[in-house]
C-alpha cells in the first residue's frame, strides 16, 4: 500500500475513533424522514387490518407506526417508500389490484 493512501486510512480510523468516543462530532449526518404510515394507508382507502394484510405485517405493529410508538426499519421502510411511490407495483405483486382505492 502506498504511504499516502496508508496515511489518508490512518487518518479516517483516528477520525472515527474520536467520533465514536464523543471527542468530536461526525463530518456530516444523513436523516431519512420516517414515512408517515397513516396517510400512505388512508390514501388506499383501507383499514388497518387490509392494509397490515396487503404489507404483511400484523395490525400491532401498523398501530405502533401509526402511534409513534415505533417506526419501520430496514426492509419495512423501503416497501412503505415503494408504495407510496408506485402503489401499482406493491399491488400487482400481491394481488391485490382490486382489493384497495388507488391513490
Amino acid at each position: 500500500m502506498k504511504k499516502e493512501l496508508f496515511a489518508e486510512l490512518l487518518a479516517s480510523v483516528r477520525e472515527g475513533g474520536a467520533v465514536l468516543k464523543g471527542r468530536r462530532g461526525p463530518a456530516r449526518r444523513t436523516r431519512e424522514e420516517a414515512p408517515d404510515v397513516r396517510e400512505i394507508r388512508e390514501a388506499f382507502g383501507l383499514s388497518q387490518t387490509r392494509f397490515a394484510a396487503l404489507m404483511g405485517i400484523s395490525v400491532a405493529t401498523l398501530r405502533n407506526w401509526e402511534q409513534g410508538r415505533r417506526q419501520p426499519e430496514g426492509s419495512a421502510r423501503v416497501l412503505l417508500q415503494v408504495v407510496a411511490k408506485h402503489p401499482e407495483a406493491v399491488l400487482d405483486t400481491v394481488g391485490a389490484g382490486s382489493a384497495a382505492r388507488r391513490p
